[in-house]
C-alpha cells in the first residue's frame, strides 16, 4: 500500500460509464460534471422551495426529454439540531423538543421517546390504564389527520383540488379535538414519562363521538372522488413501483411496505400501549404502486376510527381514574387546569405548594428545574407512525438528562426509494412518487 492512497475513496475500473466520486463538495459541482458531456440531457433542480416536494426537499433530476434518467435527493435544508438539543434538557423537557420533528404526527414522536424513557426507568407496567388509552386515542386521531394531509396534498399536486379542500376540512376537525384535549393544535408535549399531562376536559368524549359519526359520513367522499376515477387512476397506477424485495432491501416501512401485500404493522407484530386488546385489521394492497399506497391510507383511516371508538368507550368507564404514575419522584408535579386565563396550574396546587407545604414546594422546584434521574442504559422502542417505523434510541448515563437520543424516522429511510421509484418515468411521475412516500422534512432533517 502506498502512503498517498486514499483509504476511504479507492479507485475503480468500470465499463458502465463515467464514475463520479462525491466527497463533500457542493451539489452544483456534481451537476456541472454531469452536464459536461451531455448532448441531449439536462439537469433540473426541483426544490427545495417547490410545493410538490412536501417541504424543503431538493431533487436533482437528470432528464432526457420528459424522461427521468437519474433522480437524487438533497436533504438538510431544515436541519434543527433537535437530537443534540435534547442532551441539554431534562428527560421530561425532551418531549417538548422531539414533538416538533415530524410536525404532522407529533404524538408519535413523543410516544416513542417516552416509551424508551419508561423502559429505562422500568415503569412500563406502572403506567395508569387511562393514560395508555388516552395515548392510543390521540395517536389514532393523529394517524387520521396525517393521512388526510397526505391525501389532500397529493390530490392538489395532480389537480384534484376538491380532494385537497375536503382533506383539510376534515383535518381541522381533528386539530380542534387536539386543542380541546391538550390545549394546542400541534407540538403538544402532552405525552410525558409516566403518563399524560392531564385528564380529558369535560365534554371531550361527546366531541370525539360526534367526530367519529361525522367522519363515517365524510370518508366515503374520498372513495367516490378517487377510487374509480379514471384520471386519478391513470396518474397513480403503476407509478412509483417498488416491490417487496426492494422495500426490504432499503428498510422501507409503513404504507409503502404494506402496498406490496406484506402485513407488517408494529401495532400487531410488536404491540405497545395495549394495542393487542383493540379490534382492528392491518390494511394491505397488492399493486406496490402509488395507487395502492393511497388506498391503504384511505382504509387505515377507517381502522383508526374503529380504534378511536373503542378507546372512547373505555375512557367512559375510567372517569376519574389517574392519568399519571403514582411515583411522585417521576410524575410531573404540575396539576394543570383550564381557567379564564387559558391553561396553567390549578389554584389548589398553587395554594398547596406556596402556602401549605414547604416540602411540596421544594419537591416541585427540584423536579421541574433539575428533573428525575434515569438509570444508566439504553433502550429502543419503535411505534407504527403514519409513515412507518418510528423509533427512539435513548441512552442514559444515570443523569437527569439524555446522554443521547437518536430517532429512526421513517421519512428519512423511505426517501431512499425516490430514485428507484422515479428513474425511467416522466417528470410528472416524480411528483406522484414523492407524494406516495409522504415524507415530512421535519423528521428527515431533525
Amino acid at each position: 500500500m502506498t502512503t498517498d492512497q486514499d483509504l476511504y475513496a479507492g479507485s475503480t475500473e468500470t465499463t458502465e460509464g463515467r464514475v463520479f466520486t462525491v466527497s463533500g463538495q457542493d451539489w452544483d459541482s456534481v451537476v456541472d460534471g454531469l452536464a459536461e458531456d451531455a448532448d441531449e440531457r439536462i439537469v433540473v433542480n426541483m426544490g427545495p422551495q417547490h410545493p410538490s416536494t412536501h417541504g424543503v426537499l431538493r431533487l436533482i433530476l437528470e432528464l432526457e426529454g420528459e424522461t427521468v434518467t437519474e433522480a437524487r435527493c438533497g436533504i438538510g435544508y431544515l436541519h434543527t439540531g433537535i437530537e443534540k438539543n435534547m442532551e441539554y434538557r431534562s428527560w421530561t423537557q425532551g418531549v417538548t423538543f422531539c414533538t416538533r420533528m415530524d410536525y404532522l404526527s407529533p404524538f408519535y414522536n413523543e410516544m416513542t421517546y417516552v416509551l424508551g424513557v419508561e423502559r429505562l426507568l422500568d415503569i412500563e407496567d406502572d403506567i395508569p390504564e387511562k393514560a395508555q388509552v388516552m395515548r392510543v386515542l390521540l395517536m389514532e386521531l393523529n394517524r387520521i389527520s396525517s393521512h388526510l394531509v397526505c391525501i389532500a396534498t397529493g390530490g392538489m399536486e395532480i389537480g384534484a383540488l376538491t380532494v385537497m379542500t375536503i382533506g383539510f376540512r376534515e383535518r381541522e376537525l381533528v386539530l380542534d379535538l387536539f386543542e380541546l384535549i391538550t390545549g394546542l393544535r400541534m407540538n403538544h408535549a402532552f405525552i410525558r414519562p409516566g403518563g399524560v399531562a392531564q385528564d380529558l376536559p369535560p365534554g371531550a368524549l361527546d366531541e370525539i363521538r360526534g367526530f367519529i359519526s361525522l367522519m363515517r359520513k365524510r370518508l366515503p367522499e374520498y372513495a367516490d372522488l378517487c377510487n374509480a376515477n379514471p384520471i386519478f387512476k391513470a396518474r397513480l397506477e403503476g407509478v412509483g413501483h417498488l416491490d417487496l424485495q426492494g422495500c426490504l432491501a432499503l428498510g422501507l416501512s409503513g404504507p409503502v411496505l404494506r402496498a406490496t401485500g406484506y402485513p407488517w404493522d408494529l401495532r400487531k407484530t410488536q404491540p405497545y400501549s395495549g394495542y393487542e386488546t383493540y379490534d382492528f385489521d392491518v390494511q394491505t394492497w397488492d399493486t406496490a404502486d402509488a395507487y395502492g399506497r393511497f388506498r391503504i391510507r384511505l382504509n387505515e383511516m377507517w381502522e383508526s376510527l374503529r380504534i378511536v371508538e373503542q378507546a372512547a368507550d373505555r375512557l367512559a368507564k375510567l372517569d376519574g381514574a389517574p392519568v399519571m404514575i403514582g411515583d411522585k419522584k417521576i410524575a410531573w408535579p404540575s396539576q394543570l387546569a383550564i381557567g379564564s386565563d387559558g391553561m396553567g396550574n390549578s389554584l389548589d396546587h398553587i395554594r398547596h405548594i406556596m402556602g401549605e407545604s414547604m416540602e411540596a414546594l421544594i419537591h416541585h422546584f427540584k423536579l421541574v428545574t433539575e428533573g428525575f434521574r434515569v438509570p444508566a442504559g439504553q433502550a429502543y422502542v419503535p411505534v407504527e407512525s403514519p409513515r412507518g417505523e418510528l423509533g427512539a434510541h435513548v441512552v442514559s448515563d444515570g443523569g437527569t438528562r439524555p446522554f443521547r437520543a437518536h430517532f429512526r424516522d421513517p421519512s428519512f429511510t423511505n426517501l431512499q426509494a425516490t430514485s428507484v421509484m422515479s428513474e425511467g418515468g416522466m417528470v410528472a411521475d416524480v411528483i406522484v412518487a414523492i407524494a406516495s412516500i409522504d415524507p415530512v422534512m421535519g423528521g428527515v432533517d431533525r
